[in-house]
């Protein structure tokens, strides 16, 4: 794979479930989200996990102050918080933690790995919690009982046995805490590699990497408080009604205080067109429409829109904050008045009328923040895309004050701040010298894998070793029977997991699961804390007791495998850690900055120190925020051709599959569909509701995902959309981002064939 020698035939069909997709009916998309809906489905998904008192239990207590912070999107909570502090899927999130039921020795020895390994995501989803240490041993088909002690010892003698430190990968999910993050960052650099890929590698990378380039800091500029303040929000790439549904609540009350928005994306999502807020009579009644005007953009065509808004308004430029904090504006208006309009409307698929009224929206208003998803990061040219975003904000000065921001929105509680902790592939040379003064060792300094790179060398054989924190390695990424044979080749993987996943079933030679306490449950060393969306840290405080005895908190899992891997460490107190998380903040106060006194702030909660937004500084290169230079590629496809992307359902959050219904959708018990626009299938002589197989098209070979049901749907033309996992493997291992290397899963070139 990659090199060009071997072309490559992909075929993926359908895993086993005993629900399947033999029931699935298609009804007409709703127009809106929330509402009565919203609460009922909420509540009939944790009475059924959960039982009625552990419902009242766990969800009174999600996001509140002295509560737990919801394991599922990152969204940030406001200063007055409502009893339900929760969405419809942050209650599914809790409910599947907080399950009653169990996975333990039993259901191993009943189900092989072999037999797991074709069951669906869902199914394996739906089993229940970890209940101990499990080890398959080199060899057999089936994972049997094994003591925390040995288990590390296992893992101790694998990496010993490494040719070196960089043969291992340390691979890690956002629901990390801050404390598990900080000590499993330190574990791996104290064994001497910076092997830290993460889940951001897949989602936001290139957020990070564009705002870094252009304003000097990796994170959004905006507040809670800016949103509700702004005059003109955008939406990009983003579907908030299923991905982040409290954001809807955010957006009805700027829209109630006179902002406009303008929703950007290929599919017309429920949630932006109108939000029933099932806390407020309204939401049973209308509710509130939200998008003022919905841009059905081309996939890919973000760029040419931002660059086409940036040359209608060059004429409003904020001249005095250009002169005074932007460097580079000369190059990039040069730039801009040669744009050729024809490729303009050829990339977006939108009209000049409609350009030039969405121009005329900014130039109405003093304050614009612009929101974005992976709708943006997640195609070859999207770190220079959010760099044109930037250059849009910086024009008016629509950065550093207030009302007014770029607002990346994170996908995973706490992915955020397992960045800021340390988990980073690139460390930057001033975290390194801080780490090593702080504890007296010589962190590695040269870069590690991330996740693309992290795959190739196990393909290669030259990573033997895999370790994930959370997660489900296999169904996040990219390229999936590319993905799932690189860790067979491996010698040992260990998940470190809440429940069972796909991961689990596709093991090394000898492979571990370490189960972990969950967000909900009671940990003996106390609270941890979490960063949210918008760079605000806070306590999470689980009040249930554990699934079972035999877990151990991440920070204890990652202590007790540093006592087995380096034993008496002169360098780092590990039991010391395992036994006191405020010990670890002490350290973390020392090594990052902005966490000064963490352990007097940690429980009311704090925000990080913002440069741009805070003092309208950018510590780039050049000292200022910086116009850059983008040069627009128009995407286009070959004749019969379509562009892909995948896309989430409303009954999943990531790779966990909640259930088989999209409500807002209107696909009911099935998710092998493909969203197509009902022109694009007459030119294809296809009819609604026929069966096709998905075939993606890459220089190295062809990839197929056999059986898609194909929904007629009002999408952009020359697009189609499809759930993940299930189209990964669809999207080639060798099609990254340029700069960031994130895969590009949402500008997949496919062909529709009819099902055999």
């Amino acid at each position: 794979m990659g090199t060009g020698q071997d072309r490559l035939t992909v075929v993926r069909k359908a895993p086993r479930d005993d629900a399947g997709d033999e029931g699935m009916r298609v009804v007409p998309p709703k127009d809106w989200a929330g509402g009565l809906p919203a609460v009922a489905h909420a509540m009939e998904t944790a009475y059924r996990q959960m039982g009625v008192g552990r419902t009242a239990l766990t969800l009174l207590q999600v996001n509140q102050k002295r509560g737990f912070d919801c394991p599922g999107c990152a969204w940030p909570e406001g200063e007055h918080r409502s009893p339900a502090e929760f969405c419809e899927n942050g209650a599914k999130a809790v409910a599947e933690e907080a399950t009653t039921r169990r996975v333990g020795r039993e259901f191993f020895a009943a189900h092989p790995v072999g037999e797991l390994a074709v069951r669906s995501d869902h199914w394996l989803g739906q089993q229940g919690r970890l209940t101990e240490p499990m080890h398959k041993p080199a060899g057999s088909d089936h994972y049997v009982p094994i003591a925390w002690e040995a288990a590390f010892e296992i893992i101790a003698r694998e990496l010993r046995a490494l040719g070196g430190p960089d043969e291992a990968v340390f691979y890690t999910s956002g629901r990390t805490s801050n404390e598990a993050a900080f000590v499993y960052q330190l574990l791996v650099r104290r064994f001497g590699t910076n092997n830290l890929p993460d889940c951001s590698n897949m989602c936001h990378e290139s957020s990070g990497s564009a705002l870094n380039q252009t304003l000097g800091i990796g994170k959004g500029t905006v507040s809670l408080e800016d949103l509700h303040r702004a005059e003109l929000i955008f939406v990009v790439g983003q579907n908030p009604g299923t991905n982040h549904p409290r954001m809807l609540t955010a957006l009805e009350r700027a829209k109630r205080g006179g902002a406009r928005i303008i929703a950007v994306n290929p599919l017309p999502e429920a949630g932006l067109l109108r939000f029933k807020n099932p806390q407020k009579p309204s939401g049973l009644g209308r509710g509130t429409a939200l998008a003022d005007r919905f841009l059905q953009i081309r996939l890919n065509g973000d760029m040419a829109l931002f660059q086409a808004l940036s040359l209608l308004l060059l004429d409003s430029a904020d001249q005095e904050f250009i002169e005074r904090h932007t460097h580079g504006f000369e190059d990039w208006e040069r730039h801009l008045r040669a744009l050729d309009w024809e490729r303009v409307l050829e990339a977006t698929g939108l009209s000049m009328a409609e350009l030039e009224a969405t121009a005329e929206d900014v130039r109405a208003v003093g304050s614009v923040v612009v929101c974005w998803a992976m709708g943006l990061t997640q195609h070859r040219n999207s770190v220079a895309t959010i760099r044109e975003v930037v250059n849009f904000l910086l024009l008016r000065g629509n950065v550093g004050r207030s009302g007014a921001g770029v607002c990346p929105v994170r996908g995973h509680s706490n992915v955020q701040g397992d960045r800021t902790m340390g988990i980073y592939e690139k460390p930057s040379q001033a975290f390194l010298d801080a780490l090593g003064k702080e504890f007296g060792f010589s962190p590695p300094g040269h870069h590690g894998l991330d996740t693309v790179e992290a795959i190739r060398a196990m393909r290669d054989g030259s990573a033997k070793v895999f370790v994930g924190m959370g997660g489900n390695f296999v169904r996040a990424t990219p390229d999936s029977d590319v993905t799932e044979a690189a860790l067979r080749r491996t010698r040992l993987t260990v998940q470190i997991s809440t429940k069972l996943n796909r991961s689990h079933a596709v093991c090394g030679r000898e492979a571990l699961i370490l189960p972990t306490l969950g967000r909900t449950e009671r940990d003996p060393a106390g609270y941890v804390t979490v960063e949210d969306s918008m760079g605000l840290v806070h306590a999470s405080t689980g009040r249930l007791r554990p699934a079972s005895a035999e877990l151990l908190s991440e920070v204890a899992i990652v202590c007790r495998l540093a006592g087995a891997l380096f034993g008496d460490d002169p360098h780092v107190p590990w039991a010391g850690f395992e036994h006191d998380y405020g010990a670890i903040r002490d350290r973390v106060s020392r090594v990052i900055p902005g966490f000064e006194d963490f352990n007097a702030r940690a429980p009311g909660g704090f925000a990080l120190p913002n440069a741009p937004r805070d003092e309208r500084r950018f510590p780039t290169a050049t000292g200022k925020a910086n116009f850059t230079v983008n040069a627009l590629e128009v995407l286009r496809v070959p004749p019969g051709r379509l562009l892909l992307q995948t896309v989430r359902s409303h009954d999943q959050y990531n790779t966990t599959i909640y259930g088989l219904d999209d409500r807002y959708r209107g696909v009911k018990a099935g998710r092998r569909v493909v969203f197509v626009h009902p022109d694009d299938l007459a030119e294809r002589d296809l009819a609604d509701g026929d069966l096709v197989d998905l075939i993606s098209e890459w220089p190295d070979g062809e990839r197929k995902a056999e059986g898609f049901r194909v929904i007629a749907y009002p999408t952009a033309r020359g697009c189609c959309a499809a759930y993940f996992p299930e189209t990964n493997v669809l999207v080639p291992l060798d099609s990254v981002a340029e700069t960031s290397n994130t895969p590009t899963s949402k500008s997949v070139v496919v062909r529709l064939e009819r099902a055999g």
